[in-house]
């Protein structure tokens, strides 16, 4: 199945609710071709202050998207887990997807560009949620309610 995995740098999107997409974070790669994600924790100082670092964050599989008033699409899924800071170690679940994450140089994301050994690891993380519930959804805000961890766009 597609799977866009990305590194995450705060809470908060996706929601408890299970709506990736509620704050605009990671604006139009959602709308790229995928049936799951897999959201880990960056390990920069922001990531850390919410605990978030190096741990897998959340895992949805079955995505459904709708179109918002946002940089891109709101996205469910059938399969939803939120684990944020009580998330395992992705170094010790998926020792792979590790090394090409935290070394240098490290993608932001990566969707559908796997080794066989990566590949095999995100199979076994998508695995652990399909017995859980479908995200709860909930209704997207009026107006789009910006994601507060963006920078501005450095000046040259």
């Amino acid at each position: 199945m597609p799977t866009l995995v990305y590194k995450r740098t705060h809470i908060g999107d996706p929601d408890e609710n299970g709506v990736f997409g509620i704050h605009d974070c990671m604006g139009h790669l959602r709308d790229l071709d995928f049936d799951a994600v897999i959201g880990i924790g960056a390990t920069g100082s922001e990531a850390k202050s919410h605990g978030i670092d190096g741990k897998i964050n959340w895992i949805g599989t079955g995505a459904h998207k709708t179109r918002g008033r946002g940089r891109g699409s709101s996205v469910i899924f059938d399969h939803f887990q939120l684990f944020d800071g009580d998330g395992e170690q992705l170094s010790l679940e998926a020792p792979a997807l590790a090394r090409r994450f935290y070394s240098h140089p490290a993608p932001r994301y990566v969707l559908n560009d796997f080794s066989k050994a990566e590949q095999a690891e995100i199979e076994l993380l998508l695995a652990t949620v399909q017995k859980k519930p479908p995200s709860k959804g909930g209704k997207s805000p009026g107006r789009p309610i910006k994601c507060p961890h963006k920078r501005p766009p450095k000046r040259c």
